[in-house]
């Protein structure tokens, strides 16, 4: 596993996390690590969801689209 090391933190902020830490039951180290892996993971579902609604974006291309209001007329009309 690798280091890491962050310089010029605000004190403020690492009080923060220190906080935030205890609250959690863990480290600062823990914390610190549990936040990073969360972000990670974050982005990680974004650039999915981004590449499947691309995708399919991509399949429906020069398929005609029925106007959404148009359908929801019809919808409340019945």
């Amino acid at each position: 596993m690798g280091n890491l090391t962050i310089r010029n933190l605000d004190d403020r902020i690492i009080e923060q996390l220190k906080l935030q830490a205890k609250a959690n039951q863990r480290s600062l180290e823990g914390e610190l690590r549990h936040l990073l892996t969360q972000m990670v993971e974050r982005y990680r579902s974004i650039a999915d969801f981004r590449g499947r609604t691309g995708k399919l974006i991509s399949q429906a291309a020069g398929t005609p689209q029925t106007d959404s209001a148009k359908l929801l007329r019809e919808d409340r009309d019945r």
